[in-house]
């Protein structure tokens, strides 16, 4: 450092120093604003690339749903997953993991089984609302002892009705229909198979059964 005050070489010295240092942060600062320019643009990128109508808005694990009317249990719905998407004219919920519902008798009894592979539970912006069953299905009444297979299955919840236009194999105590196309109340009470095909009957007759001819029945022999 020079003793003499007022020296020009150190003052040029001090001014060259300066303008090193505004140099360098200069470049730091620039360099700090691209980096930051360049982190945003990557998440922007991100985020553009990702389709959130196809994106879960809610996740549900281990769902489980009860329904009563009048205190009493009237069904049940059980699902291991369910995911639901937003659009702009309908809402949905997938169970892609396999669905189950049971139907109860006014008794409290357990009178009717669905499940299947997968399910999808859709709400309209107008009001409607419409549930369908697909891959494996199967319904059955434990009560009438029925079993029906089907691939795909509709639930109309305002009439209480199910139904399909899907091919069908009903099984129960008085034998075995298939056809394509069915319809029954919601607990499977009453199915009918609209375009049956090769189906049979089941005739329970007891072997040990007597049966008198009441007409030609003529009693036993009397001694002469």
């Amino acid at each position: 450092m020079c003793r003499y005050e007022g020296c020009d070489n150190c003052q040029n010295s001090e001014i060259v120093l300066d303008n090193i240092l505004h140099t360098v942060r200069m470049i730091a600062t620039a360099s700090a604003v691209a980096f930051v320019v360049f982190s945003c643009k990557g998440k922007l990128g991100e985020a553009a690339a990702l389709d959130l109508s196809e994106t879960p808005v809610q996740v549900v694990e281990n769902m489980f749903v009860v329904q009563t009317e009048n205190s009493g249990l009237q069904m049940r719905a059980e699902a291991p997953l369910m995911e639901k998407y937003e659009k702009d004219t309908v809402s949905y919920e997938l169970f892609p993991k396999g669905f189950f519902v049971y139907g109860y008798t006014e008794e409290g009894l357990l009178e009717t089984k669905i499940t299947s592979d997968n399910a999808r539970h859709l709400k309209y912006k107008d009001g409607r609302e419409s549930w369908e069953a697909f891959g494996n299905v199967v319904v059955r009444n434990l009560i009438k002892q029925e079993t029906m297979e089907t691939d795909t299955l509709y639930w109309d919840q305002k009439n209480e009705k199910i139904f399909t236009d899907c091919y069908v194999k009903m099984y129960s105590p008085q034998g075995f229909m298939q056809g394509y196309g069915m319809e029954s109340d919601q607990r499977a009470r009453d199915s009918r198979i609209f375009n049956p095909f090769n189906s049979y009957g089941i005739v329970v007759q007891d072997s040990t059964e007597v049966v008198i001819d009441s007409v030609n029945f003529i009693g036993p022999l009397q001694k002469k």
